[in-house]
């Protein structure tokens, strides 16, 4: 009986899903994975033959409470220009007794919300206390979700953004300095955005560097969420470098992380780190690993995307959905 399925559309997910829940269950997902109380197959990542889109596939169970989330989408790199998400999911939710189908939500708004709050927990977790500086690299819905859900988690007294285009670095500067109140500079290379910041978060889809070692403040916190793919690669080697050699390189799975992140597949096969460099967010969490050790470490965090975010995440939503319904 469909009566019984929630059908979640995007706005629906985003008035559910409000930042600081959010930020709650992607705190719960790598703290359970941390625990090793999660189910997490491997994900699927496919290039398209056809053109330069990648479908993916994730599945997941968070917990014995929430039933088994899977999630299906793509990345077409080619929306950006028109002003449109790169990625599109679909969502569905399963009941963790029956398994019959509990929920159908836009994945869309899941994935753009979940990736930007776990970066927000990994920022929260590894960067200084004192860290109030924020460079953002791209202008897209990723880029704006990074800054409003790190703006969350730290104090941010500035912000600045660089882009490839000036008119869309520009009108997203102006959006955040007005959702956020704070000042906003666009730039107009990527150097000028990390030279002197606390915190990089890039979110991009490039193939290559755009954030170089060398420009990194001693103390720096480096997010990649772009890199999800061996073919792409928002950070060069100088980065994990510096972060091997003092601080930390931080994935949210080692495993998953060898076969899909740009910089670590290539740091691995040229020797620039081991797999035991890794350290998983949710040992950072759980205080079985360590990453930043002192003030001075440069520690980086490439993110390739989890189900156990999505299980996380699409659980919170569909339990708000049914207490607002009660």
């Amino acid at each position: 009986m469909t009566d019984d399925i929630l059908f979640l559309a995007a706005d629906r997910v985003e008035q559910l899903l409000d930042l600081d829940t959010a930020i709650r269950s992607q705190r719960a997902a790598f703290t359970a994975l941390g625990r090793q109380e999660a189910d997490l197959p491997a994900k699927i990542m496919h290039p398209s033959r056809f053109d330069d889109s990648v479908v993916f596939a994730y599945l997941s169970r968070l917990s014995a409470d929430s039933g088994a989330v899977a999630k299906i989408g793509s990345v077409n790199p080619g929306n950006a220009a028109a002003g449109l998400p790169t990625v599109h999911a679909v969502i569905t939710v399963l009941d963790p007794l029956t398994g019959r189908l509990a929920a159908v939500l836009d994945g869309t708004a899941v994935t753009t919300l979940r990736t930007a709050a776990a970066s927000a927990v990994a920022v929260d977790a590894l960067a200084r206390p004192d860290a109030v500086d924020l460079a953002i690299l791209g202008s897209g819905t990723q880029a704006l979700a990074h800054a409003r859900a790190i703006a969350r988690v730290r104090e941010v007294k500035s912000v600045r953004l660089w882009s490839p285009t000036p008119a869309h670095r520009a009108r997203a500067a102006e959006t955040l300095a007005a959702e956020l109140d704070l000042p906003v500079e666009p730039t107009t290379t990527a150097e000028a955005a990390v030279t002197g910041a606390s915190v990089v978060a890039a979110c991009t889809l490039s193939t290559t560097p755009v954030v170089r070692g060398r420009w990194l403040a001693d103390g720096c916190t480096v997010v990649s969420v772009g890199s999800f793919e061996p073919g792409r690669s928002e950070v060069d080697a100088e980065v994990l470098r510096r972060a091997v050699a003092r601080g930390a390189v931080v994935v949210d799975d080692p495993e998953t992380a060898a076969h899909h992140a740009g910089p670590v597949v290539d740091a691995l096969r040229e020797g620039v780190l081991t797999m035991e460099d890794l350290v998983p967010l949710g040992a950072v969490l759980t205080g079985r690993r360590r990453a930043r050790t002192g003030p001075e470490d440069v520690v980086h965090y490439n993110s390739v995307g989890l189900g156990v975010q999505d299980a996380a995440a699409a659980w919170a939503v569909v339990e708000a959905a049914r207490g607002a319904a009660r």
